[in-house]
């Protein structure tokens, strides 16, 4: 189903670089858009670079991963999944300073609780939300059709839990692992732990879930290289098996540097005041523009 699906297709990027290029290219699409008038240093000065987004949209993914797990009723994997999915996708081609990020996060999850089927109305669900809830909902409601179209209304999302469960039926059907339910803990905390980094946009929701799953054997000191190249791929997918065990390396490493921290208190609040000075005022709520 993922490779014929529009997440393969339109959302799964090919490498980091060519990540990273989309997101350059949408911040200096910005810049040359509201700054056409400055020089080069007016414009350091006046708009956030590339990385400081990025900064930024980190900040907010833990403001994010944090609002999903605090969520009332307890919100489903699937939902938070493709809430990141979400996300991602739409910071692919917008900068923070045309949307900003703690308005379309609350977007995010709201839309994907309704294409997810997890069935909160939407007082239920400012109800998670500090402060004026009444303006979160005009917020939330004004930006559900904006992020759609930013989305292509390319709204399935596979997420990688279906895949680990396949691979952990398998394991303990075709493999000689004592107990492999004890890997469980590990891998959701895992897969968990991948939505803050690029690994969704950049590698198939299967290939997430076997690095996790290998992740966690090693982690419990078990070693699963034969179920994998004996009998998940066998001699039919040696051709592939090389380019998988390298996808599978980037993404066990990806999900070992994550930095799950904030970023210093400081940093951020000079981003964010820099942010509010040079954000697209059409697109402030709180604008008089």
């Amino acid at each position: 189903m993922f490779p014929a699906s529009t997440q393969s297709k339109y959302w799964t990027f090919s490498d980091e670089s060519d990540l990273n290029r989309f997101r350059q290219e949408t911040n200096m699409n910005f810049i040359m858009k509201h700054g056409t008038n400055m020089t080069e240093e007016q414009r350091d000065a006046t708009f956030l670079s590339a990385v400081e987004e990025r900064l930024l949209l980190r900040q907010h993914e833990l403001q994010l991963r944090d609002f999903c797990k605090h969520f009332s009723p307890a919100m489903p994997r699937s939902v938070i999944g493709t809430t990141f999915h979400y996300f991602k996708r739409f910071y692919a081609h917008n900068s923070v300073m045309d949307y900003h990020p703690k308005e379309i996060l609350v977007t995010c999850a709201y839309l994907a609780c309704k294409v997810e089927e997890f069935n909160v109305s939407i007082s239920q669900f400012v109800a998670n939300i500090k402060g004026d809830r009444e303006k979160a909902t005009d917020i939330i409601l004004n930006n559900e059709l904006l992020l759609m179209q930013q989305l292509n209304y390319h709204l399935t999302v596979h997420n990688p839990f279906r895949p680990m469960e396949g691979l952990l039926i398998d394991i303990k059907t075709r493999s000689s692992l004592r107990d492999p339910e004890r890997l469980r803990p590990c891998v959701e905390d895992l897969l968990e732990r991948s939505f803050l980094t690029d690994a969704c946009v950049l590698y198939a929701p299967s290939q997430i879930a076997l690095a996790a799953i290998l992740h966690s054997a090693s982690k419990v000191q078990e070693n699963l290289d034969s179920y994998v190249t004996e009998t998940l791929f066998g001699q039919h997918g040696a051709d592939k098996l090389a380019s998988l065990i390298e996808c599978v390396r980037k993404i066990r490493t990806m999900m070992r540097n994550v930095e799950t921290v904030t970023p210093p208190r400081d940093t951020m609040r000079q981003l964010e005041k820099k942010l509010e000075k040079c954000r697209n005022q059409e697109n402030n709520p709180a604008s008089q523009v």
